[in-house]
Order: C-alpha cells, then sequence, then structure tokens
C-alpha cells in the first residue's frame, strides 16, 4: 500500500504545474491533500477525478482558504467529514476514509502565527485531536493519520503511542527529510526548509512501513510530496 501526503497550497495552482499527471503515475493507494483554496463549484473533472482515483472533499467556509482532500484508487466502506467541532469544521481540516479495518485521515492543523486568537484555536484542534486519537489507540483500530504541522506531535508519541513513520525509516535524516521552503531568500535552491509534513500511524501499521520518501524532482506548491509505501493491504 503507497500514501503521499502533499500540502497544495491551492489545488487550482498545483494542477497547472502538473500535479494531477504525476499522481496518476505514482502508483499511489491513496493521496491526502491540504490546503485545497477552493470550493466545490471551482473543481474541475480532472481535479475531482484524475485517472483511477476519485476525489473526496471538505472545504473551509471561506474562500480561498484550506480545505482538505483524500484520493483513493479504491472506493472507500465510509468516508467522513469532519470532527464534529463547529470551528474547526468550518474552515475544512479534516476528511477519513475507511477501507475495512483500516482508516486514512488527512488532516490540516490551524497555524497559530496569525494571533493570540489564532494560537488559541490551534489549541482547541489540538485537544479535540488528541482525544481522538486516544480513541483510535484504545479501540486498536489501525489508522494512518496525515497531519501537516508538528505543534502537537511529541506528546502524540511519546504518551500516546503513535509513530511518527518517516522518522522510523529515517531516524538520522536531516535535509532530505524537508517538506516546506520558505519563497523567501532562494530556501529551496539552497535546501534551507522544514519538516511539516508527516504520516503518522498506530504502531501495527507504521512497523509493516518499508519506504519512505519526499518527491523534489517537481514543484506543485511550497510543500513536497511525502511518500511512504507499507507493507499492509488497503482494508
Amino acid at each position: 500500500m503507497k500514501i503521499i501526503t502533499l500540502n497544495l497550497n491551492g489545488i487550482r495552482s498545483a494542477a497547472r504545474k502538473g500535479l494531477f499527471q504525476w499522481m496518476t503515475r505514482t502508483r499511489a493507494d491513496a493521496v491526502c491533500v491540504q490546503e485545497l483554496k477552493a470550493h466545490d463549484v471551482d473543481l474541475d473533472d480532472i481535479m475531482r477525478a484524475p485517472g483511477r482515483f476519485r476525489g473526496h472533499f471538505y472545504h473551509a467556509e471561506k474562500k480561498g482558504y484550506s480545505g482538505v482532500g483524500l484520493y483513493s484508487a479504491r472506493v472507500p466502506d465510509r468516508v467522513t467529514q469532519g470532527i464534529g467541532n463547529k470551528e474547526a469544521d468550518g474552515e475544512g481540516r479534516y476528511v477519513r476514509a475507511d477501507f475495512g479495518k483500516l482508516s486514512v485521515i488527512s488532516v490540516y492543523l490551524p497555524s497559530g502565527s496569525a494571533g493570540p486568537h489564532r494560537q488559541a484555536s490551534k489549541f482547541r484542534f489540538i485537544a479535540h485531536r488528541e482525544f481522538d486519537l486516544r480513541n483510535w489507540r484504545s479501540n486498536q483500530k489501525n489508522s494512518g493519520f496525515l497531519p501537516e504541522e508538528r505543534a502537537w506531535l511529541t506528546r502524540v508519541f511519546d504518551e500516546l503511542g503513535w509513530v511518527d513513520v518517516y522518522r522510523r525509516l529515517h531516524p538520522e535524516a536531516t535535509g532530505e527529510a524537508y517538506t516546506w521552503w520558505s519563497n523567501r531568500g532562494n530556501a529551496y535552491a539552497n535546501n534551507v526548509g522544514w519538516r511539516i509534513d508527516y504520516q503518522i500511524a498506530t504502531p501495527k501499521l507504521a512497523a509493516s512501513a518499508k519506504r519512505a520518501s519526499v518527491y523534489k524532482d517537481q514543484r506543485f506548491s511550497d510543500h513536497a510530496p511525502l511518500t511512504i509505501d507499507y507493507d499492509y493491504p488497503l482494508g
């Protein structure tokens, strides 16, 4: 099973840069995307269903803002949009697809950089997600959870027992693990980046991971796709 996650920084912009042509060549089973910056009426047929994939989306109420998606090569048994929290759901930050005993989730964490009010919103989202993660682990359900940003991950790993899958496979990785580069100061050319896109999973699922890589041959946004291959069936 191959899963990819990518922050698009705008699905229409990424499409113009060749995202969907590349995606159809990846042989991925699921592709999780964040920051659509579009509503349903803005999506064309290729954005909705590129090649063998079918997309499932959760849009923000505000135009040109946030939004997440999950493409799958197989029809999910169930798709869940939102977390049941009005504040977070209005910003389109969570979509989950269930395939038998496996769940794949695309989530886009709020940024607190705009000021104290946004930092408070971020903390509220994190508190809700911690409750969700505790339930997943206590129910022993296998899940791949694909967040963007690291604000809460130390707690998730140390206290809740989830696994940073890329770090498990590449414990010493530094620059090759970066998934985001600022558009200022030639950051990409100089590889001055951050690792802020993750795949985290339950221990059983993480133990099946065989390969992980960051794709840098093409640029679809200011982030790069993170791909992980698991020796685990999709459903």
